[in-house]
This record gives C-alpha cells, sequence and structure tokens, in this order.
C-alpha cells in the first residue's frame, strides 16, 4: 500500500454486509465528509474502512455509479498486479475443468470467481471477455495479459455493448485485443455442436447458464413436438431435436438468430426436424393458438422482463402474459419449462405466475423440475444478485 492509495471510509453501521460476505459498496453507505466520493479517481484501487478508521479490505472503485467501490481482497495490500489477476483466473479455470471435458463454459463470473465487475466466455480457443464496470475496464489490459499467460488462446474479443456501461460513462464497443475480430464462435454443449454469432451476437455470443436445465429437459423431448420460444440460435431447439424430437419450431424475432437456428440443426444431422417462425413472440403464439396448434413441450426462455426494481409490476404482467399463452398451447399432459434470467424476479414468484397462468385457463400443473444456473456460474451465498437464473419444469394437466 503507498500514500497514493485512495481511502474510503464508511458510515457507521455500514460495514455489516460486507463483514457478511457481500462484495459491494453503495454510493449512500460512504462517508462523504471524510472521503468525498465523486473527488477519487474511477477504476483505481482504494482501501475501505468502516466508520472508526479499520480496514475492512481493497476495493475498485466506480465513484459516478450507484455500486461505488467492489471488493476484490479482504488483504489491505493486494495490488491489481498480473500476478494477481492470474492465480483468480487459474482458480476459476480449475474449477471448469474439473467439471468439463470441452473447453466451452462462462470462465470468468464475476463477484463469485473473486473478480468483480469481469466475465470472460470460453469458446474453445477464443475468449470473450466482458468489462461491467469502470474499474475493471481501466485494467483490461492487464487482465488480458494475465488470460493470455494462462490460457494462451488464438483471440481474446471484448464484447461491451451492454446499456449500462453509460451510466459509468463507458463507451461501447466490440474489438479484438489479440487475434483478429471474428464473425462467430464455436461451441460444445451436452454434446450438440453450435455456431453462434459475435459481432452481431448477444451478450457474449451465447448463454451458457442453461446449459444444465436443457440437458434435464432432454428426456421430455423424445417423440415429442417442441415449440422453442424465444430461441435466440437454437440451443434449447436443437438439443431437444437431438433428443429426439418429432418436430421443432423455434420462435424468434432475429432474423439473424433464426437463421443460426437452422445453421446449427443442419450442424448436428437435425435440419428436417427444426422449423422456424420469425416474428414477434408474443404475437406469433396467439396465432399458433388461432390455428389450434398444440405441443408436447413448449419452452419459454424470455430475455429479462425485470431489469430493474422499478420495472417489477409490468415485467410481471409480460410473465403472466406469456405463460398463458404458452400454457394455451401445452397438450393436456405435456409439458411446459418456463425460465427467468430477471434478477429482481425470485424463483418463487415465478412459480406463483406460472400457477395462477393455469388457474387462469382451469388448467394444473405438476412441479416435476427445478433449475438454476450451470455450475460455471457459481453463486456466491452472500450476494444474492449472482444466483439470478431459475427455470421450472412442469407437467400440464386439464383441472382435476
Amino acid at each position: 500500500m503507498t500514500e497514493a492509495t485512495p481511502v474510503i471510509r464508511l458510515r457507521k453501521n455500514e460495514e455489516r454486509r460486507l463483514k457478511a460476505g457481500h462484495l459491494w459498496i453503495y454510493a449512500n453507505e460512504i462517508d462523504t465528509r471524510q472521503t468525498p466520493l465523486k473527488e477519487l479517481p474511477a477504476g483505481a484501487a482504494c482501501v475501505v474502512e468502516d466508520s472508526r478508521g479499520k480496514p475492512l479490505g481493497r476495493a475498485l472503485l466506480s465513484p459516478h455509479s450507484l455500486i461505488a467501490a467492489r471488493v476484490y481482497s479482504r488483504d489491505v495490500k493486494q495490488e491489481l498486479s498480473r500476478s494477481f489477476f492470474k492465480k483468480r483466473i487459474e482458480q476459476a479455470l480449475a474449477l471448469r475443468e474439473t467439471l468439463f471435458s470441452d473447453p466451452c463454459y462462462r470462465l470468468i463470473y464475476g463477484e463469485a470467481d473473486g473478480l468483480p465487475g469481469l466475465v470472460v466466455d470460453r469458446f474453445n480457443d477464443v475468449l470473450v471477455v466482458q468489462t461491467g464496470s469502470g474499474a475493471m475496464e481501466a485494467h483490461l489490459d492487464v487482465i488480458v495479459s494475465a488470460l493470455d499467460a494462462v490460457l494462451s488462446p488464438s483471440h481474446i474479443i471484448a464484447k461491451n455493448e451492454a446499456a449500462a456501461r453509460e451510466i459509468e460513462g463507458m463507451d461501447r464497443y466490440t474489438r479484438a485485443l489479440k487475434g483478429e475480430l471474428l464473425d462467430n464462435v464455436s461451441l460444445t454443449e451436452n454434446g450438440a455442436h453450435f455456431t453462434a454469432p459475435l459481432a452481431e451476437g448477444q451478450k457474449t455470443g451465447w448463454f451458457y447458464d442453461h446449459r444444465a436445465a436443457r440437458q434435464k429437459v432432454a428426456p421430455l423431448a423424445k417423440g415429442a413436438r417442441v415449440l422453442d420460444v424465444f430461441s435466440y440460435c437454437g440451443g434449447w431447439g436443437v438439443q431437444a431435436a437431438l433428443a429426439g424430437a418429432e418436430s421443432v419450431t423455434c420462435v424468434d424475432a432475429s432474423e439473424a438468430a433464426i437463421e443460426y437456428v437452422h445453421r446449427n440443426a443442419e450442424l448436428n444431422g437435425v435440419g428436417d426436424k427444426v422449423g422456424s417462425i420469425q416474428g414477434d413472440a408474443f404475437a406469433a403464439m396467439k396465432q399458433l393458438i388461432a390455428d389450434g396448434e398444440k405441443y408436447d413441450l413448449v419452452i419459454l426462455d424470455p430475455p429479462a422482463f425485470v431489469k430493474r426494481k422499478k420495472d417489477f409490476k409490468n415485467g410481471l404482467a409480460g410473465y403472466h402474459a406469456i405463460n398463458e399463452l404458452a400454457m394455451r398451447l401445452v397438450k393436456p399432459g405435456g409439458y411446459l419449462v418456463s425460465a427467468s434470467c430477471s434478477m429482481h424476479m425470485p424463483a418463487s414468484r415465478l412459480l406463483d405466475v406460472i400457477h395462477s397462468s393455469a388457474r387462469h385457463i382451469d388448467r394444473s400443473i405438476q412441479i416435476i423440475g427445478y433449475e438454476g444456473q450451470g455450475p460455471d456460474h457459481p453463486v456466491h451465498p452472500a450476494i444474492a444478485e449472482t444466483a439470478y437464473l431459475k427455470s421450472w419444469i412442469c407437467r400440464v394437466n386439464f383441472s382435476y
């Protein structure tokens, strides 16, 4: 620790969450009279003190964000060196190599891997990096150097397009940090092979978080007529076809995503089983209902309808509407998989939505399974926000 190291001091009793294991410090928890937050350098490492001046650890500063600092070490002398990042990356890699035989997974999952504000997805020899805070953005060069030292990938690409970056005054961009910029990436998931769009794709190009749920649902797809709503590139639908589905219909608003659905179906030898509807999911489902269509298995994997707490009421209405439409499309005795990636939508509330949607149209449900995010998205026990994904697997019947 040097004399130049910034210090932030917390208000009285605001250290309790940190002592319980949480890593975030909100702007209103900082004593700005003792430590003028807005004058501190964005991206710098700082020492965190309680109201009495006792050091609590080291954090990364984002002074213009609601989350003003994120603790990365309880050691107040821990510098953000290449060796620090290298050690944390090696720890994260050891877990994934234990869990997965193919080098395709989320390698770094932010706070849960001790690197708050950083996400890295691995696609064989390609790494895609997202820096979710100004602090991690400021250390991107040393992060890339550490990733290269640990894995020596052919490509490292920054995919930083999230709108939330603008809150911290960060630009949105996609660019190559090692190798050239790629249009797409290849990956293997649950034995299926996929190509995913990188430059034009969502997030890092793929959603590894539903891997476990997709595998769990596979037995329900055998011999089934399947509807995959919000299909993106066919992660659910193509795996359902490989599991023995009679037919799969993928629905997505993106023309490019639908093109990848068919590309991935052909890649796995199930092109004849997979069809598609390109358009708004709500409109497509209403039309399918009007046409009298019924499915043995309906999969709902929508985007986050509740992105912020203040969106909860409208988002809840959206989940009700989409689940009721899905319920109408399930054959009696068929199955519904209803997912939510909204951090602010608890699993219990989503289950309430599914149950009330069923009751509204005189159906009953049996819960036969539940799945959260895969183990390459480990949950930090003190940070509820790291457990964001939930999928309820239900059997749908006429009411008893």
